[in-house]
């Protein structure tokens, strides 16, 4: 099988933008502050009581924070969703398409979306209905803009810091005339339409991976013949379980990957949740060993049996994920395997309070160990994949970062 080639069109009248002059045109002696009241109508989400099930379905996207770790600007999905009784008893709270949807409680609050179809929330979420007076992409990088304030409100005296629906409202950003609103979001807009153009080839890059392994390694007509035994014999387990390293919320050059980190059905470490670093002396001195490029991470506790693959050396691992560093098996395979086997790994739950794997029961499940000519012929297609996999994400990270430049440019 071949594997094929996706190429990425990034030409954009940003790369020629002059940010000065740009920033001069804003006009910003015009714009004016207002309510987030004055320019949408807020509605805070609510979910069906379980006592109704018929409120349940598959016709309209329940969304709640849990979601967001499947998002990057905008809102296309959802784990649950309401049929069409539930969308009737709660039109009150129905968000029609492009409203913004902010998460206002715990240590998710401040993460902001827009929803590409209809959709309700749950209660965590205040969500505002832009009206006439605002462009729906300048709301939302207004709000985007703003995470750093939503995170320091919260009700005095609560355990877990909220911002209510009244709070919400009276949040304050700036307005400038709607003609310069949709100059501002068409250029803040057209790097995240890149920045999804390139995410959506690294899932389809995924799929084709998975492709090629079942090719491989499910339906090939000589796996009766390749050699079987304990994954515990084909792997380096890298365990620092059971310890927490000292830890800042300061981004540092070594971010502690947890098992939040894994879980959002993609090969690729999420980053972009991280919010625990450690300085490079407890890097160097504290764990007992570091995980490397190509090595398998795995969740062990809680969403158990999530996995990873380390495409650089970047981060650490402490309790709940390990490492698996593959040994006379290639570690594509070895992560391909250990996604296509994950209902059956979930059997292996020990856990009362919540769930837990076991590694030195887990290491003894049996997996084929494929010739080595197919394993080779597989390696060389999977490098050529996570090569481009790799290079998307550096562009996705190189475009976040300018994006991220220019918007605080703009609302400063």
């Amino acid at each position: 099988m071949e594997t094929c080639h996706t190429e990425s069109s990034l030409d954009s009248p940003l790369e020629s933008l002059s940010l000065q002059p740009f920033l001069q045109s804003l006009h910003k002696e015009q714009w004016q502050e207002v309510r987030l009241g004055e320019v949408g109508r807020v509605v805070t989400g609510k979910t069906p009581s379980h006592r109704n099930p018929q409120d349940w379905g598959d016709s309209t996207l329940f969304i709640t924070p849990t979601d967001y770790k499947n998002y990057h600007k905008y809102a296309h999905n959802s784990e649950r969703k309401i049929s069409k009784i539930g969308k009737e008893r709660f039109v009150k709270n129905l968000l029609p398409i492009h409203s913004i949807l902010v998460t206002c409680i715990g240590s998710d609050k401040g993460k902001v979306v827009v929803n590409k179809a209809e959709a309700l929330t749950n209660q965590q979420i205040n969500a505002i209905i832009p009206n006439g007076a605002i462009n729906y992409n300048f709301l939302y990088y207004s709000m985007a803009d703003m995470y750093p304030i939503l995170r320091t409100y919260g009700a005095n005296g609560t355990t877990v810091p909220i911002l209510n629906k009244s709070d919400f409202e009276n949040l304050t950003i700036p307005l400038p005339p709607l003609t310069i609103q949709q100059k501002i979001a068409e250029i803040l807009s057209s790097f995240d339409d890149k920045i999804d153009v390139l995410h959506r080839q690294n899932k389809t890059l995924e799929s084709l991976a998975l492709t090629l392994f079942r090719h491989y390694f499910i339906d090939n007509p000589n796996r009766s013949e390749w050699e079987l035994g304990k994954l515990g014999d084909y792997v380096k387990i890298i365990d620092n379980r059971g310890k927490t390293p000292p830890f800042t919320t300061d981004i540092t050059p070594y971010p502690l990957i947890e098992v939040n980190a894994l879980s959002d059905d993609s090969m690729l470490i999420n980053y972009d949740i991280v919010r625990k670093y450690v300085i490079k002396e407890t890097y160097q001195k504290w764990f007992r060993e570091h995980i490397k490029q190509y090595d398998v991470l795995f969740s062990t506790v809680g969403s158990i049996g999530e996995v990873a693959m380390l495409l650089d050396n970047k981060g650490c691992i402490a309790q709940n994920v390990i490492g698996f560093r593959a040994r006379e098996i290639s570690p594509f395979y070895l992560y391909e395997w250990l996604k296509y086997m994950q209902q059956e790994i979930k059997e292996f739950d020990i856990g009362s309070v919540q769930p837990s794997i076991k590694v030195t029961h887990f290491i003894e499940k049996q997996i084929y160990k494929p010739d080595s000519k197919t394993l080779e012929s597989f390696d060389k297609q999977m490098l050529l994949i996570t090569d481009k996999i790799s290079q998307n994400l550096q562009q996705i990270q190189n475009l976040q970062a300018m994006r991220d430049v220019l918007l605080k440019a703009i609302f400063e």
